[in-house]
């Protein structure tokens, strides 16, 4: 295909009906907010280059999104999970109980996480130990363990606004959130020496003495700092609306699409944007993907072209739509495009 007509909105949701779930005569797709719009924009076009229906795709999460996608094989189950970070061995485990015994995993290109604000607000030059010094419950203070008492974002670093901590972080139901807990929450109590004291205080051998310190790291405070968002993006959004001082973490693309209203923070003195991320500079980065239900390959129609067509050069690549609403194009997408020629599947994780 070398060219693709794109008249649709790219930022429209394609909804589904519980009768259109049934009739089976689309393709469907859940999971990740994060990928929702991406994932909207090539139904939309291929709805409008092909002569298949405009594929459903709903959010949800991308746990929820890889639950979905393992409940079994047939019409009343769907055909792609959308998942903004990495599906697990436990969802293949689950799929596999269920019937699903052979599923494609397709990336597709990579997002930053970011921390934005109002953008009448405050500049913030943060690092993971300053988010973790906000919002974990448990710090390290004088070479202790102490219950985390900050109140200001001064408490946390002198140089920051004495303004009150007001964070709003994805649900743990989010791909966002794992990542998030790992190259944010994790990697910030780690550099604030809180990991050490956790994992001295710990019992047992090394690697259960290693789990509980990271159980410890990703507990986080309780008394309302940090708020979990279940819903996506757009939600999150709205609560800052609400409460001008408080700092949301977002997707770049979302953020990108959104600079009159959000002010970004860096992040150990990296900006977040499309080179800095495609150039391994921004820290808190990650590949998105979605997986596909083997069985419903040559089932679905078009279920093989709408997947041909989303890795397209045409659509995911450096010059495509999704390129243009934020995503950071794979330098690898040549052989994402070959192993879904050959429809390769995936194999276990561990």
């Amino acid at each position: 295909m070398k060219s693709v007509k794109l008249t649709v909105s790219a930022v429209a949701i394609v909804a589904a009906s519980a009768s259109g779930a049934l009739a089976r005569d689309q393709i469907q797709s859940a999971g990740s907010s994060t990928v929702l719009p991406y994932a909207t924009i090539v139904a939309e076009a291929f709805g409008e280059n092909f002569s298949f229906p405009t594929p459903v795709v709903e959010s949800g999460g991308s746990g929820a999104g890889r639950k979905k996608l393992c409940e079994g094989v047939g019409e009343n189950t769907i055909d792609i999970a959308n998942s903004s970070s990495r599906i697990k061995q436990s969802d293949i485990d689950t799929c596999k109980a269920n019937g699903v015994n052979e599923i494609m995993e397709v990336r597709f290109g990579y997002d930053g996480i970011v921390f934005a604000s109002d953008i009448n607000g405050a500049e913030f030059a943060f690092t993971p130990a300053d988010i973790y010094g906000a919002i974990g419950a448990n710090v390290a203070k004088d070479g202790k363990v102490v219950a985390n008492t900050a109140k200001t974002w001064a408490d946390v670093k002198a140089d920051f606004p004495a303004q009150d901590i007001l964070m709003f972080i994805p649900g743990t139901k989010h791909g966002t959130r794992e990542v998030f807990d790992t190259k944010v929450i994790e990697a910030g109590c780690k550099a604030s020496g809180a990991y050490d004291l956790f994992l001295a205080a710990a019992e047992g051998d090394d690697k259960a003495k290693e789990k509980a310190a990271v159980a410890q790291c990703n507990t986080l405070r309780t008394d309302g700092v940090s708020v979990d968002i279940d819903g996506d993006y757009t939600e999150t959004l709205s609560r800052i609306d609400a409460n001008k001082n408080a700092i949301g973490v977002f997707g770049l693309s979302f953020y990108q699409n959104n600079t009159d209203k959000l002010r970004v923070a860096t992040m150990d003195g990296v900006m977040p944007s499309v080179d800095s991320i495609a150039k391994g500079e921004y820290p808190v980065s990650r590949p998105l993907y979605f997986y596909v239900k083997k069985a419903h390959i040559g089932v679905v129609p078009g279920l093989q072209e709408y997947i041909d067509f989303f890795v397209s050069d045409d659509m995911a690549g450096p010059n495509g739509p999704l390129a243009a609403y934020g995503l950071v194009p794979d330098p690898e997408l040549a052989k994402t495009q070959e192993m879904v020629k050959n429809d390769v599947a995936m194999g276990p994780l561990n």
